[in-house]
């Protein structure tokens, strides 16, 4: 074992440039990270001298702090299931269903009627900050349930925590993700958006749950658990994974939590993994197109970075990527099929620079493998004896 903690990073949808097989998803001009440097005077001085930005071009730079490349995406989608899949060794051939074009189908509406006892309202796609003003004073009149999706493969239900409980739309969200295990309604995740206030002022409250379908193999997550090592969990990776590898879950409401959250497990001592995303990229600057917003985003985690790294020892791995793209420059609001970037970091490494680009976002989790001496993952080449 080289290293005793390994810190992963995950910025949700920060791609860097189209993937090889762009032209299957019509997003071959995407670069989310690229695209917003030209829109925008990013000033990220910490994240540059990790060679952040060096992973748009993969031009070298001799003068950075850590290693750095690009990892191919190879698992069939570009959303969170499938990048966070293949990052932790699982290969997947056949995408979730997304039902962004028309909504739910009319049976499926009507079996989530038949098992709530409940008439659904909305069954479109929706951007989370669309929905309450929209239909928050519809639900609490009538007691229904908003039902909507976004560009993910999911299905979310909401309903104010005074009209519905929180623990009555939990089990109604339960249900629903047994029904919605039927290969044609087979969405990643089933979500659970308690909302609350007063009309005109409705907001989302922290409760929120995800039903994420169990991954279809075990991940490296399981490996190290199996192993007796920590693997813990920051923000939404618990829900991803449904829990399976995850001895302990921290949850944690935006970025700045996460962060918080991950600053403070630092300062603890165990031996595994710490795994966190970063989700406010994608849903609060990708989907709604906000170049600036992302832009200010990227330059708050820059300002967080030395932070964490002086809490770091010899016997520290930081590693930062994405789990795909979402570009704010893009036409419509789906996330984009791009490269990731790949941050190693290390008190450790004398001669740090760029990196050959990893053929698949699986070599993160070989190289997480390999260094706790797991089993090997299904896909993906471990490059930690190239880590000098």
């Amino acid at each position: 074992m080289r290293f005793k903690r390994i810190f992963l990073i995950v910025l949700d949808s920060l791609g860097v440039g189209a993937a090889m097989d762009a032209d299957k998803y019509q997003d071959t001009s995407a670069n989310t990270l690229g695209h917003i440097k030209e829109n925008y005077d990013l000033f990220i001085p910490n994240l540059k001298k990790l060679g952040f930005l060096n992973t748009i071009q993969m031009d070298e730079n001799k003068q950075v702090d850590a290693y750095y490349t690009i990892a191919r995406p190879t698992n069939v989608g570009k959303d969170t299931l499938s990048g966070h899949y293949e990052m932790m060794g699982i290969k997947s051939t056949i995408p979730f269903k997304t039902f962004t074009q028309n909504g739910f189908p009319v049976e499926l509406i009507e079996m989530i009627e038949q098992v709530t006892g409940r008439s659904v309202i909305g069954n479109k796609r929706m951007e989370e900050d669309e929905v309450l003003p929209l239909l928050g004073e519809t639900q609490v009149n009538y007691g229904s349930l908003i039902v909507f999706t976004n560009s993910d493969s999911n299905l979310q239900v909401a309903a104010h925590d005074a009209i519905v409980s929180v623990g009555q739309l939990h089990q109604y969200c339960e249900k629903i993700r047994e029904i919605t295990l039927r290969e044609d309604w087979k969405v990643g995740r089933v979500i659970a958006r308690p909302f609350t206030g007063n009309i005109g002022h409705f907001h989302w409250t922290n409760e929120r749950c995800d039903y994420a379908v169990k991954p279809p193999k075990d991940s490296i997550l399981c490996s190290l658990k199996n192993h007796g090592l920590n693997v813990i969990s920051i923000g939404k990776i618990n829900d991803i994974f449904d829990g399976d590898g995850i001895t302990k879950v921290i949850k944690a409401t935006d970025n700045h939590d996460v962060v918080n959250k991950l600053s403070s497990i630092m300062d603890k001592n165990f031996t595994g993994l710490c795994y966190a995303n970063l989700s406010d990229f994608d849903s609060l600057y990708g989907h709604k197109r906000d170049v600036i917003g992302y832009a200010k985003a990227i330059e708050e985690l820059d300002v967080e970075i030395p932070l964490m790294l002086n809490k770091l020892g010899t016997e520290d791995l930081f590693i930062i990527t994405a789990d795909h793209g979402n570009d704010p420059t893009f036409q419509g609001s789906d996330h984009t099929r791009e490269n990731v970037p790949v941050i190693l970091f290390s008190r450790d490494f004398k001669n740090p620079g760029i990196l050959s680009p990893f053929a698949t976002l699986a070599d993160i989790g070989a190289l997480i493998a390999d260094n706790f001496q797991v089993e090997e993952p299904e896909i993906g080449t471990s490059v930690l004896s190239n880590l000098q």
